[in-house]
């Protein structure tokens, strides 16, 4: 499998991009330092909309400082219990302050915040011991609701949380109904410099799952560390296991940006896509990239 860039370019006034959707001719785009879900045009990547999602004082030097950010990391595409389609954003659950959601509604509206505060808690519960929740990427199909905990530091660190997309989305809207949350699953992910590669994106494409991983030299939740490269992966089968290949520039080179988010743009061919990626440079830069999977081709050698 190759995973090979076609185009960069960035982002202006889009800080710290951390998760993308695509939904018809409009991709979605969530900063973990802003208070605004971006709204892109899908073919020309440029923005075309913000819809403030909370108020924020901090803002005003263009990132909220860390500390206090909502961190918004994960975003999937979904139907709320209301019956609205639209767009759920998850915090990551890594502080206190970083236990809130928001749906926002495609048909336009108010968005709408979610305390995930117990449904994280449930999470925690089925964590191994030491390790703190950070969830960094989300994804749903017609049954369940996918969340990837990034565990920094830890050997087999990488885990799936499988949910009952139905129950969970009740729960977070009032219900009284507890969620089964079965124990995470540990997903294999490939390593640069003996650092682990963590979760940073997911979405689903006709029952195919499609990841990300990046690559960190650090060994905290919180802190950012140098960036190393990034991966893309794909999982055919129900194991949490994904065939994944470094991004690479056209030459081979590989690429050194730290990819956040992923959604699918167009089928190419038979195991052949086309996909747009959302990038931060922990410095409050973005930037898209259009890359092209191709499931059927071998990695040309990297330098």
């Amino acid at each position: 499998m190759t995973a090979t860039i076609r185009s960069e370019k960035p982002i202006p006034g889009l800080p710290s991009a951390s998760g993308i959707e695509l939904i018809g001719p409009v991709a979605y785009v969530i900063s973990d330092d802003a208070p605004f879900l971006y709204l892109l045009d899908a073919a020309t990547l440029a923005v075309l909309a913000q819809v403030r999602l909370f108020e924020s004082t901090e803002f005003g030097t263009g990132r909220i400082p860390k500390i206090s950010k909502p961190d918004l990391e994960a975003l999937t595409a979904l139907t709320w219990p209301s019956g609205q389609a639209g767009v759920l954003a998850l915090g990551s659950g890594s502080t206190p302050a970083r236990e809130a959601g928001w749906f926002v509604p495609v048909s336009g509206g108010t968005p709408l915040r979610v305390n995930l505060a117990p449904l994280y808690e449930l999470l925690r519960a089925r964590l191994p011991a030491g390790a703190v929740l950070n969830i960094e990427a989300a994804a749903t199909n017609a049954a369940e609701l996918l969340l990837f905990q990034r565990t920094v530091g830890q050997v087999e660190g990488a885990l799936l949380f499988r949910l009952p997309l139905a129950d969970c989305l009740r729960f977070l809207v009032g219900g009284s109904k507890v969620p089964v949350v079965p124990a995470p699953q540990h997903f294999p992910v490939p390593y640069i410099n003996n650092r682990a590669a963590g979760f940073s994106g997911a979405t689903f494409v006709q029952e195919r799952l499609f990841v990300t991983a990046s690559v960190e030299d650090t060994e905290d939740a919180v802190l950012d560390g140098a960036v190393l490269g990034s991966f893309v992966g794909v999982v055919e089968g129900a194991e949490p296991r994904a065939t994944f290949v470094r991004l690479a520039w056209p030459d081979g080179r590989p690429y050194r940006g730290k990819v956040e988010g992923i959604a699918v743009r167009r089928t190419l061919g038979p195991r052949h896509w086309e996909v747009l990626l959302v990038t931060d440079d922990d410095a409050g830069g973005s930037t898209a990239v259009v890359a092209e999977i191709n499931a059927s081709e071998q990695p040309t050698g990297t330098k």
